[in-house]
């Protein structure tokens, strides 16, 4: 339901494969022998560690290596996302987002953004509603992530670039 299986199954359909970075299995055990509290995030920017493995052989521009961080769930930035909710607010109005959103008994649109996504959905998959058990949200479970918006930007602990 959340960010890594949605990766996974967006990738498959189009049967490619994904590798993902840093999995290599004794760098994997390497970080979780790290004490736990180096890799909390104490100084506002996240993967600090990381970063710093980087910036010591100045292989990465500084620009770029300590720049803000997009969500996962914003997919290709902050601005991508920004104007896919601009376009959705320009699709419906009001009155048409009212109507068209309870159309949809399962998994009913929130937003003029996730009507425009269904919509999308249902035209390459429709009737196939079940196969969506629900909206791909944080897990409200955790701390802090108990949220409306499916974008990690609203979250608590995002950081600055949520702003």
């Amino acid at each position: 339901m959340y960010d890594v299986l949605r990766a996974d199954r967006c990738i498959s359909v189009n049967s490619l494969e994904a590798r993902v970075p840093f999995g290599d299995l004794a760098f994997v055990d390497y970080v979780m022998h790290l004490d736990p509290s180096l890799k909390m995030n104490t100084r506002g920017i996240g993967k600090y560690l990381l970063r710093q493995a980087f910036r010591a052989d100045a292989l990465i521009p500084d620009s770029i290596l300590m720049r803000e961080k997009a969500a996962f769930s914003d997919a290709v930035g902050h601005s991508m996302r920004d104007d896919l909710i601009e376009y959705a607010e320009k699709c419906y109005t009001d009155e048409e987002f009212e109507q068209k959103r309870r159309f949809y008994h399962r998994a009913q649109p929130f937003t003029k953004e996730s009507l425009l996504y269904r919509e999308i959905f249902e035209k390459y998959y429709p009737g196939q509603s079940q196969m969506v058990s629900g909206f791909w949200m944080p897990n409200k479970n955790w701390e802090g992530c108990d949220v409306s918006d499916p974008s990690a930007r609203v979250l608590s602990n995002y950081g600055a670039s949520g702003m």
